[in-house]
């Protein structure tokens, strides 16, 4: 026995009712004409929605499964509603002659394509929002940026704050998908590459830098170049390996309260090779230098 209904949902003839509805619901949205320029999707979307309202009641269900197309002068349910006058016909009258009853109705199956809705089932608007992943260099996280992208394609720029953090979406207006002339957003989750100079700690960077070790034994005047510019550091005498130095404000900008982190600069004591040094201070330091700490 034919029972083309169950094909018009694309389920199988033993489906749950959970089953019933999810297949009805992916197809509503697949053929809203709100959303299908398709010629032919209205009168799909209208078919669609009178199986399910066959299937999706307990009592025509039993009637349909017991006498199947037959209901329908043995034609199919598509070439039955094809025969009705396709999609200008009343869908709710003509299954409430064959199926019986009064109030209700089957779901309002006008013509108008705007507000469909049967069977508790509202469409909504589709999501436009496009979500994607960028990975940025260390430095364009800290000072921030333009950042060139090719997505969905269309090649742009965008700008990218400065102190964004790993993990940190960023919301690109007007670059979503788009649908019935409205545009969506595009939301960038974002990666920062890791840098070979620098850590991050919070709103604080750490900087290692080389110190010659006759500066660190002696003192001196160090330059280092920062993300921003040019500095001079003062070093101590006897400044030990992995000593760090503070300097304020060239740290990270927080977003919310726009106050800097630090820089900590942390030394690198470079020593000098055995064969480089004058053979009389090599002797005097073999000979006088502690051997333990």
């Amino acid at each position: 026995m034919s029972k083309s209904l169950y094909e018009t949902l694309e389920v199988s003839q033993d489906a749950s009712p959970e089953e019933i509805k999810k297949a009805y619901r992916k197809l509503a949205r697949k053929y809203h004409p709100d959303i299908n320029k398709d010629p032919k999707a209205e009168e799909k979307f209208k078919e669609i929605n009178a199986a399910y309202e066959i299937l999706s009641d307990e009592k025509k269900k039993a009637q349909y499964d017991r006498f199947g197309d037959s209901m329908f002068g043995g034609q199919n349910f598509h070439d039955f509603a094809r025969g009705q006058g396709g999609a200008d016909i009343d869908l709710d009258e003509i299954l409430r002659n064959i199926f019986g009853g009064g109030g209700g109705g089957f779901g309002g199956f006008s013509g108008s394509r705007g507000g469909f809705q049967s069977s508790g089932f509202e469409f909504s608007e589709p999501d436009l929002d496009l979500n994607s992943r960028i990975t940025i260099p260390f430095v364009t996280s800290i000072i921030g940026g333009k950042h060139h992208l090719a997505i969905n394609s269309e090649s742009f720029d965008i700008k990218v704050p400065a102190g964004v953090k790993n993990g940190e979406t960023i919301r690109v207006r007007g670059k979503g998908k788009s649908y019935n002339g409205r545009r969506g957003d595009l939301l960038l989750k974002i990666e920062v590459a890791s840098s070979p100079e620098y850590e991050r700690d919070g709103d604080d960077l750490i900087k290692s830098f080389d110190i010659p070790l006759k500066k660190a034994l002696f003192g001196g005047k160090v330059t280092i170049e920062t993300m921003e510019k040019s500095i001079t550091l003062k070093v101590p005498k006897n400044t030990k390996n992995a000593q760090q130095f503070r300097v304020k404000d060239l740290g990270i900008a927080n977003r919310k309260s726009k106050i800097r982190g630090d820089l900590y600069l942390r030394a690198n004591i470079i020593l000098p090779k055995i064969e480089d040094l004058d053979p009389n201070l090599l002797k005097e330091m073999e000979e006088k230098l502690p051997e333990e700490l």
